[in-house]
């Protein structure tokens, strides 16, 4: 992890998603492959009202798509799956938590790819649980 001398920029934040995505078991990782990440300053307008956001660095990522469980092959393509990740949020949070910020890049990353499969956050609390660092 290079030491910054400014903030990390949004391509500096894409590198650390694409090393992130590319840790992802083989087994799992092909299930994303038509998952779409990016990385965005912050969440948009609507993303902060449908959320019910206090302030848009209340947000450090978030999946839109219809997760694994509820697609269906009898069921057309509504949009792309995507994986947004809010970049000044996660360097806010970077800079208040002192956490490495590839550590935490992934672990949101991952979180939000668990919605893809249909985990809710209290199914990916309990597992995180049960996972060493």
């Amino acid at each position: 992890m290079p030491a910054y001398t400014t903030a990390p920029s949004i391509a500096d934040i894409e590198r650390l998603a694409e090393e992130a995505f590319a840790s992802i078991p083989a087994e799992l990782a092909r299930h994303l492959n038509d998952v779409v990440i990016r990385v965005e300053d912050f969440p948009d307008e609507e993303t902060e009202t449908e959320m019910g956001l206090e302030s848009p660095f209340d947000l450090l990522g978030l999946y839109r798509g219809v997760s694994l469980n509820n697609k269906s092959v009898a069921s057309a393509p509504q949009d792309v799956d995507m994986i947004y990740l809010y970049r000044r949020p996660l360097l806010d949070y970077w800079c208040e938590s002192g956490e490495d910020l590839a550590h935490l890049v992934r672990h949101v990353l991952i979180h939000e790819a668990g919605h893809h499969f249909g985990f809710s956050d209290d199914d990916m609390d309990a597992i995180e649980q049960g996972v060493p660092d």
